[in-house]
């Protein structure tokens, strides 16, 4: 396989899946997928990117997932190791971005210790994704000057898993984005405010992002605690960057106005001087 080293060795790939939508994929991505040996895939993989795997890979889901562990994470290190020692070319292949709350340096580090030679391929993160189905970017040089990405998973035992600074969060002038909010909302929202955010901050939940059942559900930082979970997987943005795309959903769910009538004409039309 073109994986293999000089030693005959095989190669590991952590491979960015996207968000969901195989359309997204780089095209690097496409061809591991096609000539991989193995795919290893984490549960947050789409059906639709998987299924781009070549007729003679062999897929395994290695998901964790809601405190569900089919494998464990030394188990997964084995067998990126393992595989490659066999002279595979193997992809591990994670959603969204690799580096984006993927749990990629533990890998990284066993494949060091391992000897095992491995290469990086970046993918399309949940937040661009989503920030792209709203129509909207991510900072604004008025609005947001930065984002911030904070985790919002949840251990049964812990809470929050990197509890952020809040103070830093909401004097931060940027758009702040939780991966993985579960049924945190409520928890998100008393926080922000009680560290200063406004409460009528805009605020969107983005549910399966980039698939056919994308769904938005809008609302503010004041009212995040009455909005239920959305089907996972789900991320949550806010901030003020969004506050042209919230308009324009508010006035997209009230079918009796009509259309804005624009100071231009259309391309078909003139306009007619006195």
């Amino acid at each position: 396989m073109s994986g293999q080293n000089q030693r005959g060795l095989g190669k590991v790939f952590l491979v960015g899946a996207g968000p969901g939508d195989p359309e997204l994929l780089t095209l690097k991505a496409h061809r591991l997928l096609r000539q991989s040996d193995l795919i290893l895939h984490d549960d947050l993989v789409s059906a639709a990117v998987i299924s781009l795997a070549g007729p003679r890979t062999i897929v395994v889901n290695v998901g964790k997932r809601c405190g569900l562990k089919k494998i464990t994470q030394s188990e997964i290190n084995a067998l990126m190791a393992d595989s490659a020692r066999e002279g595979k070319q193997v992809v591990r292949l994670k959603s969204g971005d690799p580096g984006i709350f993927g749990r990629l340096n533990e890998e990284l580090e066993s494949l060091r210790a391992s000897k095992i030679a491995f290469e990086i391929v970046p993918g399309v993160t949940t937040a661009n994704a989503g920030a792209a189905s709203l129509g909207v970017s991510l900072t604004d040089r008025d609005k947001s000057a930065r984002v911030i990405f904070v985790s919002g998973h949840q251990s049964a035992n812990k809470g929050l898993i990197d509890e952020p600074d809040w103070n830093s969060l909401a004097q931060a002038n940027a758009t702040i984005v939780v991966y993985m909010p579960g049924k945190a909302l409520r928890h998100l929202s008393r926080k922000l405010i009680a560290a200063g955010l406004a409460s009528e901050t805009t605020a969107v939940v983005i549910a399966q992002v980039s698939t056919p059942n994308e769904k938005h559900y809008w609302c503010t930082v004041g009212s995040l605690g009455e909005l239920d979970a959305a089907a996972s997987p789900s991320i949550l943005l806010i901030g003020r960057a969004l506050d042209v795309a919230a308009a324009r959903a508010a006035l997209e769910s009230l079918p009796e106005l009509r259309p804005i009538k624009t100071l231009l004409p259309a391309p078909n039309e003139r306009r007619i001087t006195s």
